[in-house]
């Protein structure tokens, strides 16, 4: 079941969202204030599958809202708000918004907006193992947790995603990676690769997920 989180004051739009979105088999979890909603995300963002945002808000303007919860979570935003001038929307979009829907607006539509961002994120991602692909926006996650990578480390921590429990050669890594070239003698790859154990919190001591082959190269634990 698709799960929603709803921040929305207006406790009469709030059940009149949550009611009919129920009708098409969606979780509503409701919030009508955003202190108490963006506590409740942080420690359940991979609970929800998107957030329909209000801007009208007591404790905090929506805006500020959207730009914590895209620090908090790559979830879709959709902005559900009677502000509805050009500029409400381009700021919108700018700080993450997914999609801005102006109020009023028939609930149905906003049916259709969800369905529509859920099919676009559930085409360009994969999973495997403790790892999301998005391959569209070049965003890898573990557990979650949205990783800061590099071009090259993207292209490095993809490529071993790509031949999990294969042993990699320097040089067929360097071949593959726009961006490196190879020399036995040159330590680079090692030092991406060190980089990529450290954000994704492998011990090269003992490794979860990148092990090390003596005289040859790296190979990813699946």
């Amino acid at each position: 079941m698709t799960k929603i989180l709803l921040i929305e004051d207006d406790l009469d739009m709030q059940t009149l969202i949550s009611d009919y979105l129920a009708n098409y088999d969606f979780e509503v979890r409701a919030f009508d204030k955003p202190i108490d909603a963006l506590e409740h995300l942080e420690d359940n963002n991979s609970f929800y599958d998107l957030v329909v945002l209000d801007l009208m808000l007591p404790q905090m303007d929506g805006f500020d809202v959207c730009k914590r919860i895209r620090k908090l979570a790559s979830l879709p935003i959709i902005i559900s708000s009677a502000r509805g001038e050009l500029s409400d929307k381009i700021l919108g979009f700018d700080l993450g918004a997914d999609d801005y829907l102006a109020k009023p607006y028939e609930p149905r539509e906003l049916v259709i907006r969800i369905n529509a961002i859920l099919r676009r994120s559930t085409n360009s991602a994969k999973t495997i193992g403790d790892f999301e692909i998005d391959e569209d926006k070049h965003e890898i996650k573990v557990e979650d947790y949205l990783l800061d990578l590099t071009r090259i480390e993207y292209d490095i921590l993809y490529m071993f995603l790509q031949n999990q429990n294969k042993v990699l050669s320097r040089e067929s890594i360097s071949n593959s990676v726009t961006g490196i070239e190879y020399n036995s003698k040159d330590r680079t790859i090692d030092m991406h690769i060190s980089n990529i154990r450290q954000k994704i919190g492998d011990d090269s001591k003992d490794p979860k997920y990148i092990k090390s082959v003596w005289g040859i190269g790296y190979k990813f634990i699946g």
